[in-house]
């Protein structure tokens, strides 16, 4: 039946309640059910502690009754010699030859109370009350009592459950909240300084887990960074050697094709060695002041002269010209190897979009951002090695820019259907990234 419903049910259309109420509901769920059973058995044991309390004094009044007929006086208390109405288990106990009581549900769920006594001359004498009134008002005040202690005790253990699974779950949200910060790029943060608290629990212990996770992966990207510039900075040298020589072979198809695989593998070692250097953190930005719509127009008429710019809104930032160019044309260049023309850039106020009209990003990229090495799937080409996108992200983050891509697809479009264009869009800041530490320069104007 579970996995039923797991199959019917999505995981993302899963029902999500916090662990506040489900604390909170289950401490209700026991707190009614103690209520319950305490209040069944006060209940039953006031309920025959008065029943035993009537049946003794039947007892007392049954035997001043018998006493009095013995001796010939009057009868008192409503006490009836051979009643037909007594009930036959009373008689058959009476018949024994002793004194008995006898109850009986009677009207409206009153008890009826008998005492009967064998005389000496055969007969059988009877006495029948009933739950005294005094007694049944006892009992509705108890259950009235009862009935207000046992939601008394409900709300009361909600409301416990609520505090306490409120601080819970707070201390729950907040390391969420750290891991995510960890997970985004920020390794300082410590998830079991972001709980706080006194108290020491489970949470304290899955937040070092997760610290000592944090700090293990850390030291192992560290490692890796460290081994891959290492490795690329080892290549320069050789790679620089090997191009000089193809340039001193004859010329000829040969040649060209040698050359043009060196300057690759230059160009891969260089862009390495960037990622390393991004990867590391310690890249800061050298800052101008520079008109953009300008100095987007100027460099990408340079770079390639068919790529038209629109400006729709000039204004002036304070930016690092160097990697803001390298992030602009390493889109172009994205567009260019994996779009299709035409190819359009535009500048609107802090904002710069570069749009081809080709079959869009891949859907691993829209989702989980640039990876390197990571090309994307056959419909955008898949040639290069799938830095010049992790470049521009990393350069984005130096300027404290953000960088996100989309495809453009109309409304209603299946989602089977290619897109109709990729568009990637850098958001410069308002404020110069100086807490990266980062330090300003002389005004450049137009950059």
């Amino acid at each position: 039946m579970r996995g039923i419903l797991g199959r019917l049910i999505p995981q993302d259309a899963a029902i999500r309640t916090g662990l506040r109420w489900k604390l909170s509901a289950a401490i209700a769920l026991v707190g009614a059910l103690v209520a319950i059973a305490l209040s069944l058995v006060v209940h039953n044991a006031a309920r025959v502690s008065m029943l035993d309390n009537s049946r003794d004094l039947a007892v007392e009044r049954i035997q001043v009754a018998q006493r009095m007929y013995e001796s010939g006086r009057t009868q008192t208390f409503g006490v009836k010699v051979d009643d037909p109405a007594i009930p036959r288990d009373l008689l058959q106990k009476v018949a024994e030859g002793r004194r008995a009581t006898y109850v009986a549900e009677g009207a409206h769920g009153v008890p009826d109370i008998w005492a009967a006594v064998p005389l000496k001359d055969g007969r059988v004498l009877s006495l029948h009350t009933r739950f005294t009134d005094r007694s049944a008002s006892v009992m509705q005040d108890l259950d009235q009592a009862l009935f207000i202690g046992s939601i008394a005790v409900v709300l009361g253990g909600s409301a416990l459950g609520v505090l306490i699974g409120g601080q819970l779950s707070g201390r729950l949200r907040k390391a969420a909240a750290a891991a995510n910060r960890v997970a985004k790029g920020e390794p300082a943060v410590r998830v079991r300084e972001a709980i706080g608290g006194v108290v020491r629990d489970e949470t304290d212990d899955l937040a070092r887990a997760v610290d000592a996770m944090a700090d293990a992966l850390q030291q192992r990207l560290e490692a890796e960074r460290r081994v891959t510039a290492d490795i690329a900075h080892e290549l320069r040298t050789p790679v620089t050697g090997l191009l000089t020589a193809a340039e001193l072979l004859p010329p000829g198809r040969p040649t060209e094709l040698v050359l043009d695989r060196a300057k690759a593998m230059r160009t891969l070692v260089e862009d390495v060695l960037e990622v390393a250097r991004l990867d590391s953190a310690s890249e800061r930005a050298e800052l101008h002041d520079i008109t953009l719509g300008e100095f987007v127009a100027r460099r990408v008429a340079a770079k390639d002269a068919d790529v038209e710019v629109r400006v729709i809104h000039e204004s002036e930032v304070t930016t690092d010209p160097r990697r803001l160019e390298r992030v602009l044309f390493n889109l172009l260049a994205n567009a260019a190897r994996h779009g299709k023309p035409p190819i359009e850039v535009s500048v609107e106020g802090r904002v710069i979009r570069v749009r081809d009209h080709g079959p869009g990003f891949p859907e691993e990229l829209l989702a989980d951002g640039p990876s390197r090495f990571r090309t994307g799937s056959s419909d955008r080409s898949g040639h290069g090695h799938g830095l010049g996108l992790t470049i521009a992200a990393g350069q984005a983050r130096v300027l404290g820019a953000r960088l996100t891509f989309r495809n453009v697809r109309p409304a209603g479009t299946p989602e089977h259907l290619p897109a109709e264009g990729a568009v990637a869009v850098l958001w410069l800041p308002e404020h110069a990234p100086t807490n990266t530490g980062s330090f300003p320069m002389l005004p450049l104007s137009g950059g």
